[in-house]
């Protein structure tokens, strides 16, 4: 089985800001596979010949850092699938100007950093609205014991007299 692959690689620099961005990903797959219901087997037990010929097919998958993989058959349609979420580049950190200055002298958290963990926070599971559990089982009704496991059966069935005529 051929596989041949590509590779992208993207950097990017900026001096005047010291910040730099450096990226590099498995872009395109190619390999040739067996072609499945697509082989030819044939024997010749009087002059003791084989025949044996497999089909093949040359598959093509294509993935991208923003979580999209195309897959299928080269010469044919390619399929998209979106990939579910996952932490694919470190978060950036940001760090304020001025460390040891007051809360109100400090610089906002940039719009684009808010955005990202808001999305991360809502992707995670992690519920930014959180009740403690006090607070959720005091506005459910209160559990009613049963002293017996018979009573709450009779209680719902028909009554006990219809009960005693069935015997």
């Amino acid at each position: 089985m051929a596989t041949s692959e590509l590779s992208c690689q993207v950097s990017e620099q900026n001096r005047e800001r010291r910040e730099a961005f450096w990226a590099e990903w498995k872009d395109l797959t190619l390999s040739t596979r067996p072609e499945e219901g697509c082989s030819l087997h044939e024997e010749d037990a009087r002059r003791h010949e084989t025949y044996h010929r497999q089909g093949q097919c040359q598959a093509l998958v294509q993935q991208s850092p923003w979580l999209v993989m195309r897959m299928g058959i080269l010469g044919q349609g390619l399929q998209e699938y979106l990939l579910p979420y996952q932490r694919v580049l470190p978060l950036p950190i940001f760090t304020p100007t001025k460390v040891g200055a007051a809360k109100e002298e400090r610089e906002d958290t940039p719009i684009q950093l808010r955005e990202l963990l808001a999305l991360e926070t809502a992707l995670s599971g992690q519920c930014t609205e959180r009740q403690d559990m006090a607070e959720i089982t005091k506005q459910l009704p209160p559990v009613v014991p049963v002293s017996k496991p018979g009573t709450l059966r009779r209680s719902l069935s028909r009554s006990m007299s219809q009960d005693a005529q069935r015997g």
